[in-house]
Parts: structure tokens; sequence; C-alpha cells
């Protein structure tokens, strides 16, 4: 049982980080589109690196995905 929860653990921090990366380098391409007057492209970057920032935040809070997960 110990090694289902220390697996589930690194697979939570797993997507965690990729969660963390995929932000940032949206911002970065936001930033790229921006500088280059794509301006529309840039609003896209940003809104993926906001959604992934947020599912990001919401992986951190158990009872609220608990919630999410029950509510479907």
């Amino acid at each position: 049982m110990s090694n289902l929860m220390r697996d589930s653990q690194i697979m939570a921090q797993t997507k965690d980080e990729n969660l963390g990366y995929m932000s940032d380098m949206a911002l970065e391409l936001a930033q790229m589109a921006e500088d280059t007057g794509l301006a529309t492209l840039a609003y896209l970057f940003r809104m993926a690196a906001l959604e992934a920032s947020t599912a990001n935040s919401e992986l951190n809070e158990p009872d609220n995905l608990l919630r999410q997960v029950t509510s479907h």
C-alpha cells in the first residue's frame, strides 16, 4: 500500500512540474508573439498560461480536487 501512495505522490509531483513548465513556456511564447506584433496569439498564450497555473493550484488543494472528481 505504501508503494501505491508513493507512486501517487510521484505522479502528482510530476504533473505539478509539467503544469508549471507549460505555464512558463506559454508566457514566454506570449512575450515572443507580442514582440512580433501578434497580439491575438499573445493573448491566447496568456490564457493557456493562466489555465495551466490554475490547474496547478487546484491540484495542490486535495479537498478541491476531490470535490471536482466527485461532482461529475
